[in-house]
């Protein structure tokens, strides 16, 4: 089912929905050189994930020994028992088990609901719009391709640290004054990169007292209003935690998925962006057409 035929307005639909072709070729047009920046963590078994998601495990499915060994597959033998695999050929396969939020991931609007009907954007509820396989609307699979121009703001950068220290609030004013001081400019079709630094010492950020900081609902409203499409964090949870705001967990996440429908990227990487001062890039980012996913495991790169 796409979200054309949940007849949703059409002035509800999230902010990157309205990226366009003259977005696009002018997000590419920022490309000089042609550097390409990874801005995946990475993914592997053991990893921290945010409570609340399994954890990521790897498991062997099929191995060249084992296939060897098993002799299952016809084209072990022919028809008079001998084998017919003069060239030894083999395989190995694993299977993948992961929640869509682990490591660097895209968050789709159905992640997070609200109230006694658990809404998420768009007036979508559970009553009518979850189905035995997921949300039926706003799902990962609703999440376009993302070509846009992208700009870090380098927070611990701009106070001369390496991180933030653990559950660090960052405020509209943190913002404002590093897109002062690094001559950044926000526009209604930028992507808004948010380094804690977090990254630096990941896996053990918890270890070194880096953990859950992050930008409150001050923040995340300053952000919005200047146009972001889509807000980026390189922690688990982009919102400084624990929340500041009283019977409210999760302010930033309700407020930028539910309200204004701007998707959240977490875990992104900007070490190296962070390390080379690059502000302004390329920003391209793909998710996972996963029907019914709330959120999609993805590799974002910037390109300057």
């Amino acid at each position: 089912m796409d979200e054309s035929d949940n007849d949703i307005p059409t002035t509800l639909l999230p902010p990157l929905s309205g990226l366009t072709n003259k977005d696009f070729l002018e997000a590419l047009s920022l490309i000089e050189n042609g550097k390409v920046y990874d801005l995946d963590c990475g993914r592997f078994p053991g990893m921290p994930v945010y409570e609340g998601h399994p954890p990521l495990q790897l498991v062997n499915y099929r191995t060249s020994k084992g296939l060897e060994n098993q002799g299952d597959h016809q084209w072990w033998l022919d028809s008079k028992g001998t084998g017919n695999n003069l060239v030894e050929f083999g395989w190995n396969s694993e299977m993948v088990l992961s929640s869509t939020h682990s490591g660097t991931h895209i968050d789709a609007l159905s992640h997070v609901t609200r109230g006694p009907d658990d809404e998420w954007f768009g007036g979508a509820n559970a009553r009518e719009h979850l189905g035995d396989f997921g949300p039926l609307i706003h799902d990962a699979a609703s999440i376009p391709p993302i070509i846009a121009r992208g700009v870090m703001l380098d927070i611990p950068g701009a106070k001369g640290l390496r991180a933030l220290p653990a559950h660090y609030e960052i405020t509209s004013q943190d913002l404002e004054d590093v897109i002062k001081s690094q001559g950044t400019k926000i526009d209604d079709s930028t992507i808004v990169l948010i380094r804690t630094g977090y990254l630096s010492a990941w896996p053990n950020a918890e270890r070194e007292n880096f953990f859950q900081a992050g930008i409150n609902k001050d923040a995340a409203e300053y952000l919005a209003d200047l146009g972001a499409v889509c807000i980026a964090g390189d922690t688990e949870g982009l919102e400084n935690q624990p929340s500041t705001m009283p019977g409210n967990p999760f302010p930033v996440h309700i407020y930028l998925l539910i309200d204004r429908g701007i998707h959240i990227l977490e875990m992104v990487y900007m070490e190296d962006l962070a390390r080379d001062k690059i502000f302004e890039f390329c920003f391209i980012c793909l998710p996972l057409k996963i029907k019914g996913a709330t959120g999609s495991l993805v590799r974002p790169i910037a390109i300057v």
